[in-house]
């Protein structure tokens, strides 16, 4: 059973920059595509940005520029660095997985995905 645990959540000022981790067990992460979600108080389920096995990303327009995602296979380990935050960026944040074969690419918006972690709080506050 593949899991997930996500870290690197914390307060930053407006402005400021995180990156967070989602470390993967149970499986090796080069067969997978992560996505990257997160889901503020009264407001619905977003993916933010998705990278596929090859490491090809899909962003929402509502990310594009200022979140990148990495993954390092090495380590099991995928990267969302988060730049220029500002509070309507205050959410959980969670990584999830799907199987996806290498060469294939990820959508962010279309992309179904299993495997979820339990999330971490960002919060962006002066």
């Amino acid at each position: 059973q593949l899991q997930l645990v996500e870290s690197g959540g914390g307060l930053v000022q407006p402005g400021g920059s995180l990156r967070l981790s989602c470390e993967v067990s149970g499986g090796t992460l080069y067969s997978y595509a992560i996505g990257w979600f997160r889901q503020a108080p009264g407001k619905e389920h977003e993916g933010l940005v998705c990278i596929s096995p090859g490491g090809t990303t899909d962003h929402s327009d509502s990310v594009l520029g200022r979140f990148t995602a990495s993954r390092d296979n090495a380590k099991n380990t995928v990267y969302l660095q988060m730049d220029s935050l500002n509070p309507e960026d205050t959410a959980v944040y969670y990584c999830a997985a799907t199987f996806m074969l290498m060469g294939r690419r990820c959508s962010v918006a279309d992309t179904p995905y299993e495997y979820w972690g339990p999330g971490t709080q960002v919060t962006v506050s002066s």
